[in-house]
């Protein structure tokens, strides 16, 4: 029986770069035994990855493919971005970007772009209040752009930079919680998904683990979800995603 550890990485953003080689092993680790959500994670259940794979950030074509895609839909976008552009600023007081740290490949923190969807006097710059249905925070413009994720737009240029990806785990504020608690208190295995850049998109998004996290059994999917897709990574997969992402998200209008 493997032995069970309890750990809390270093957050450290100076010295989260390892010496080995560019490869991982994504392996569960179990909780303590007092964790009453020990035995709920589908992937704490899996026996451990027996192989290695190169990482998905290592892969030169699929930054090639997130720079090339990026670009050209920021170009095909560029219309419905100054007019949102324009109807953010007519509408509500304040700046037309939401911009905030959020962590990125390898922990190291990075600003990220978003339309603003809040009032600027309510909204939560630490970013550790999760937006829920109905929020009072969030403006009549900014309610169209969540419902249809158009609030994700400015991303593009955060994926052009390098600070993120098409498609990977989505990138967390510092701190956030987690069915009341540090996330990487639920999930001790939580930094694993800081092996790859960030995502506008990801594996968990498209499978329905999207939204609030005060669900202990949801928020411990999220991140089984992210790992999964950095030990299967493909660009058949991303472009997958992306496509599942544009049914579910801009079609349906799933977001809030």
């Amino acid at each position: 029986m493997a032995a069970t550890v309890t750990t809390r990485f270093a957050q450290d953003n100076s010295s989260t770069l390892w010496k080995g080689p560019r490869l991982i092993s994504v392996r569960p680790v179990e909780y303590a035994s007092n964790s009453p959500y020990r035995t709920r994670s589908a992937y704490r259940s899996r026996h451990p990855a027996s192989d290695t794979r190169s990482e998905p950030a290592s892969a030169l074509s699929k930054r090639i493919f997130d720079a090339t895609a990026a670009s050209l839909a920021l170009l095909f976008f560029a219309p419905l971005f100054i007019a949102i552009a324009i109807a953010i600023k007519t509408t509500s007081r304040g700046p037309v970007f939401f911009q905030q740290y959020r962590y990125g490949y390898r922990n190291r923190l990075f600003k990220i772009y978003k339309f603003r969807s809040m009032h600027v006097d309510l909204g939560d710059v630490a970013g550790v209040r999760q937006t829920v249905q109905s929020d009072s925070r969030v403006t009549r413009v900014g309610k169209i752009l969540r419902s249809t994720s158009l609030d994700e737009i400015p991303q593009l240029i955060n994926v052009i930079k390098g600070d993120m990806s098409l498609v990977g785990p989505r990138p967390h504020v510092p701190g956030m919680l987690a069915a009341h608690m540090p996330y990487e208190d639920l999930v001790p295995y939580y930094f694993q998904r800081h092996t790859v850049r960030p995502g506008i998109t990801g594996l968990a998004q498209v499978s329905g683990c999207r939204g609030s996290t005060v669900e202990p059994n949801l928020a411990v999917a999220r991140i089984d979800h992210d790992l999964d897709y950095i030990a299967k990574w493909s660009l058949r997969m991303d472009m997958t995603i992306i496509a599942q992402t544009v049914r579910r998200e801009f079609l349906s209008g799933s977001g809030f």
